[in-house]
Parts: C-alpha cells; structure tokens; sequence
C-alpha cells in the first residue's frame, strides 16, 4: 500500500512539473492524466514495472517495454518524444562516461554484426526499400518515398566517387549488396562487397546473380581486417560501417582503406557521429539501450575525432556533407512501414525483437531530430604525387543534371587486373 502510494506520488509530481501528454495505469486499476489532452497510454503491467519509472532514463523505459513490463499506446512520435521528456525531468544522462573501451577482436565483431543483421532477411524487407538498402537515405525535396530517396543515395555516392567503367571498386561492409550492384550496373565498375552477416552474404549473392551481374560483381564473407593485396581498388566506399569498428581501431580501418586504394584513388565514408565533442553516448540514457538491445559494441566518434585518424592515416579529405536530417526522415519512414506489418514482423522476428526494433528505429530518427547524434560522407583521396588532387576544382560534378552512367557491356569494359 505505501509503495503505491509513493509511485501515485511520484506521478502526482510528474504532472506539477509539466504536461506530459500520459495516460499512466497502474496495476490496480488507477490511473493517473499528467495531461488534459494526452495522446500515449502507458500500462504498468505489475508492481515491478514501477522501479522503472522512479529514476528513468531512455534505457530503462525502452527496457521496461521490450521485456513486456509495461504496454504502451499512441502514435509512435509521441512515445518518444514523452518518453525523452520524462527522462529529462528526471535528470536521466548526467555524468555520461565515453565509449572508449571495446577490444573489438575478429570474434566479437562478427558475432555483433550476426546479433544485428543474422535476424531474418523477410524481417527487413518488411520496411527497407526494394534495394535492402540500411543506411541513410539522400532527400531532394523531402517528399520523396524511401524507394525514390534510397536510389539517389545509391547514386549520390556513386557521383561523388567519380567511378568510371572497368574500375574496380570496394564497399566495405556491404549490407545486403545495394551499392555494389547499382554501381556496377549503372556505372559498369567492376564491383566486390565484403561482410560478416551470413544472412546479408546468401541475399546479395542471389540478387547479383538474378541481376546478371556475376561476371563484374561479387560479395565475400570477410573481416575488413583480412582484405588482402596493396592498392587493389580504384574506389573505395564504406557505408554505415565504420560506427562498429570502435574508437580504438579507427586507425587501423582508416589505414586498410588506405592500403588497398590505388595511388590517386577516391574513398568515401559515410558514417554516425556522437554530438558530443568528446565521443560520448547521447543523453538521457539512449546509448545505453542501444548497446543493451541493438548494437552491441557499437562506438561513434565526433566528426572531429574520424577527420583526424583518417587524416593520420593519409587519406586527404576532401569534403564533407552532413546528412543528418535526411537520417531523421529515413528512420520515420522506416518506422512507419514497421508499423504498418507489425503483425508479420513479430512472426518473422518474435515479438521481443519487434519491440525493440519499434524503439530503436523511432528513438534514433528522434535523437537525430535533436542532434543528439549526427551523420556525415567525408569524402577523401589518396594522393599520387604530393600536391596533386583526382577531384574537380568544385562540388558541380555531384550535381550536374547528366543521366546516370551507363553500365558497359563486358566486352567493352576494361578490368585492370
């Protein structure tokens, strides 16, 4: 009795402190409006749920809900964004500590990536686009469907690294192949893909092959760290990758990029980045969550921190474009089309990963709203002589309103050997 008490207290608080727009029923049947107009429900399903609301943070509310603790209801932008508001009240994320800490082995690597990816290819197809493209996509106008705006990723990448047909070209961490087969059919580059997920490998093994693309694009079940050979590649891209690579090893990953880019060769990385100037986990306990549920040993630099170790490892930079509202938009529309096969996604993936995926994908589109988090393509090069660039003197050949290279037939396509 005088625990309920002090939780119907605690809420009483909560709503002198300001309206958050909840409906919160205990497990007694009371219930408690912080606000005359509340959009979300939030259920505590037993006594037990309560100890995540008397300090809480962003990890414990999504905990409370993916291990069923608490039922909530209400449009999904809402969720978050009271969620965020109560943990702010709360004064959740003081005294964050830095991610600088992950050993990052072949091993553990591969079995986070596994954990993440290895979940069900028919789970992911519920709401990526036709491509299986999982990283930020690239908005011209803002209205366009994440089909639409994940091709112009595709192939804003492909323009900003100048590919050329018959060169030869290397997406470190590939995803299930989306920029390796659009590069090599719509640019005729002669195109490989390397990563751990056993699941992203057999997908983007069969799509090249329906595609026919198996004579100028492959995919290889490696660790970017057992890449072999010294200036193998012409252009090198990485996308959404380097975030799993841990501070610690960034100069080793920025240095294989290095070795295996030709002299006067073009690199581009595409990756999250901490607001915080010190590469700290985002506030009011998000990180947290992420590593618990998501991510495992996932580790995101400043922008500051990543220009820096690629810069030591002698990649040049050349440019750098922040995306980070086109990452906001993209995870909505992701979160959205979950939303929409809810039903099919808890049969594909059950109905824990379901929660927890409802809760990263809209918790993340909302921490980039807020710039908690950020993200950036930095374009860099590797110098042939001294002084010397392979780029234009300006940005105009990203955006020139050409038509999209055309693949060379093979007989035409020179591959270097």
């Amino acid at each position: 009795m005088l625990f309920e008490k002090k939780i119907e207290g605690f809420l009483e608080g909560l709503k002198e402190k300001g309206a958050l727009p909840l409906r919160v029923e205990l497990w007694n049947g009371r219930a408690v409006e912080l606000s005359p107009h509340a959009t979300v429900l939030l259920r505590l399903n037993a006594p037990t749920a309560a100890r995540y609301f008397l300090r809480p943070t962003l990890a414990k509310l999504g905990e409370a809900y993916v291990e069923g603790h608490v039922e909530v209801e209400g449009p999904l932008r809402d969720v978050i964004g009271a969620a965020a508001r109560l943990a702010a009240q709360a004064g959740a994320g003081q005294g964050r500590s830095p991610l600088w800490r992950w050993a990052h082995s072949r091993r553990t690597d591969r079995k986070a990536i596994q954990y993440h990816y290895d979940v069900s290819n028919d789970f992911y197809a519920l709401w990526l686009d036709r491509h299986m493209v999982y990283s930020c996509a690239y908005f011209k106008t803002g209205e366009e469907d994440i089909h639409a705006a994940q091709e112009q990723k595709l192939d804003h990448i492909c323009r900003k690294l100048m590919l050329r047909p018959g060169e030869k070209f290397l997406d470190i961490g590939c995803g299930w192949g989306g920029l390796i087969r659009w590069a090599a059919k719509h640019y005729g580059v002669d195109a490989t893909g390397i990563t751990l997920s056993r699941n992203q490998y057999e997908y983007a093994v069969k799509r090249i092959e329906e595609e026919g693309l198996s004579g100028r694009c492959r995919v290889l079940l490696q660790d970017y760290r057992d890449v072999p050979g010294q200036a193998m590649f012409d252009k090198i891209a990485s996308v959404g990758m380097f975030e799993h690579v841990g501070l610690k090893n960034l100069p080793l990953y920025f240095s294989v990029m290095h070795r295996l880019l030709k002299p006067g060769g073009i690199a581009l990385n595409h990756g999250i980045t901490a607001g915080d100037p010190d590469s700290r986990w985002s506030p009011l306990g998000g990180g947290e969550f992420i590593e618990k549920y998501v991510f495992p040993h996932g580790e995101l630099p400043h922008l500051s921190l990543a220009i820096r170790e690629m810069s030591a490892q002698r990649l040049e930079v050349a440019d750098v474009e922040t995306l980070r509202l086109h990452y906001a938009k993209t995870l909505w529309h992701w979160a959205e089309r979950l939303e929409q096969n809810r039903v099919r996604a808890a049969a594909l993936a059950g109905e824990k990963r379901l929660r927890i995926w409802r809760v990263y994908l809209a918790g993340c589109a909302y921490a980039f709203e807020q710039g908690w988090v950020t993200i950036q393509q930095v374009l860099a090069f590797k110098p042939a002589r001294a002084g010397e660039s392979p780029l234009p003197w300006t940005r105009e050949y990203m955006y020139a309103p050409t038509p999209l290279a055309k693949a060379a037939s093979p007989s035409r396509v020179d591959h270097p050997g």
